[in-house]
């Protein structure tokens, strides 16, 4: 490694608004494919949501003073938000830095690494908001909510996806080939789904297991979505709402610098 570098690979990240433009380019691309994609992202947690909560949820009694359909909605809103974030930031992103070498185009560019890490930051969020909200607008159809404090999910499907981008971004400046990332989904993302209180209450897990899942990334956008849909104010919003926050600014900060490493050495 260059010493000279060193210091730079650890600079905060300057993205300005010079990002707009990766994010632009990316839209455009997904634009000519914008109806499988939807209709992609929609799919699985369809399945979870009529399979399960119509089929499963027609042997349980409610849960958490709501039907187990209720219930499971904004699990799976915050759900689909955090696979379309994750799917993003692992193999489009991979695929752009490493297979296409879109990347390495832009980057002969006056735009730095550091704008086009923002802008695939923000375009896996954004990508990852029309997947919250497509299932969103499927829970309103079903009339499985109809609180007006159910609109405040859209902030926090934005929040979420910032987050799991970020986390993304990360496996993506570390991966040698697509085959790395099911390391990421059957360690992390996998075992986060089940204990996170997307399919049933956290609260049924031990004690220690629980205390794991309450700092998962997870646990907290589905402790502010579900009291939303079910037209109830969250307890602890800002505590949720900041660890969030936390967890996209440092990971995105961790993915900034080891991605400079990779492509600056």
């Amino acid at each position: 490694m260059n010493k000279a570098l060193f210091p730079a690979f650890f600079a905060l990240p300057r993205p300005g608004l010079r990002w707009l433009p990766i994010w632009r380019r990316n839209f455009l691309v997904w634009r000519k494919m914008a109806a499988p994609s939807i209709l992609g992202n929609l799919a699985d947690p369809l399945i979870y949501m009529f399979g399960l909560g119509y089929g499963l949820g027609g042997l349980l009694p409610e849960v958490g003073g709501a039907s187990y359909p209720a219930f499971l909605a904004a699990g799976m809103v915050v759900a689909s938000t955090m696979n379309a974030a994750t799917f993003e930031a692992l193999y489009s992103a991979f695929s752009r830095m490493h297979v296409q070498k879109t990347w390495d185009a832009i980057l002969n560019t006056p735009l730095s690494l550091d704008h086009v890490l923002t802008g695939e930051l923000v375009w896996a969020a954004s990508k990852a908001l029309l997947s919250g909200m497509a299932i969103l607008l499927v829970v309103f159809a079903l009339g499985l909510t109809a609180s007006p404090l159910a609109l405040w999910v859209v902030p926090v499907v934005f929040l979420t996806g910032l987050a799991f981008a970020a986390l993304g971004l990360i496996v993506c400046a570390l991966a040698p080939s697509y085959d790395f990332f099911m390391y990421y989904f059957t360690l992390f993302i996998t075992p986060m789904l089940l204990v996170s209180g997307v399919f049933f209450p956290a609260e049924q897990l031990p004690v220690a297991l629980r205390a794991v899942a309450g700092g998962l990334p997870l646990s907290h956008a589905v402790q502010l979505a579900r009291p939303l849909l079910l037209g109830e104010t969250p307890e602890n919003a800002a505590g949720h709402v900041a660890a969030l926050a936390v967890i996209a600014v440092l990971a995105f900060v961790l993915a900034t610098v080891l991605t400079r490493r990779r492509l600056l050495k």
